[in-house]
């Protein structure tokens, strides 16, 4: 199963600093630019570690964004309280194999984990099902059949929207305190010329 592809940032970074920050107006691909106009549904971006749960129909494996990524012993313990109690509602729903794409989350993972939660979890952001992406509305039906936390919905609209709301900073969704930023797709999923999907982020510490 593939890895998770890269996200890129709404805007190109700036050579000068480092990269650290962005060059604010200069969208990072012309699709973005085209797109800005148009309705982008935004997510909450939790900051934690890649983690792909992968069932080929019979058994689970865990991974990181790579498959040489480690994942803490303390997080893996988690996954298998998780998802090997599913085992038969996996077989049922995906005989075939099915790849969840999220977050391990919580304390011990990145700084200010321990905003998100005392302990470490699972957020759920994608599905994939052979070739396809499932759209959002079938993913959170999963989720909910599955009984997993997947990442909130926090708003739709325009590009500058997006980056208006990020730049200014907002809480997360789980707590007082200042959520990393946005992930942001079209309404209805969009697929490049080199067939990378159209999908974007930032961070509020872009801006800061």
């Amino acid at each position: 199963m593939i890895t998770y592809h890269k996200i890129q940032t709404v805007f190109k970074r700036n050579p000068e600093t480092n990269f650290k920050t962005l060059l604010d107006g200069e969208f990072a691909l012309p699709e973005f630019e085209y797109l800005k106009n148009n309705i982008w549904v935004y997510t909450e971006k939790v900051d934690g570690t890649n983690i792909r749960i992968m069932f080929n129909g019979f058994y689970f494996r865990f991974h990181g964004r790579t498959d040489n990524s480690q994942i803490p012993i303390f997080l893996l313990n988690e996954l298998n309280k998780i998802f090997l109690p599913l085992k038969d509602k996996f077989s049922e729903l995906f005989p075939n194999g099915v790849c969840l794409y999220g977050e391990g989350y919580g304390a011990k993972i990145q700084k200010g984990g321990d905003n998100y939660r005392q302990d470490q979890s699972f957020v759920l952001f994608d599905i994939k099902i052979g070739n396809w992406w499932l759209k959002r509305i079938d993913v959170e039906d999963i989720a909910t059949k599955l009984n997993i936390d997947i990442v909130p919905i926090i708003g739709r609209g325009n590009l500058e929207n997006m980056i208006a709301i990020a730049k200014m900073g907002f809480n997360s969704i789980w707590g007082n305190f200042k959520a990393e930023g946005i992930v942001a797709r079209p309404g209805i999923e969009l697929i490049a010329r080199s067939g990378h999907r159209i999908i974007t982020k930032i961070k509020h510490k872009d801006f800061s």
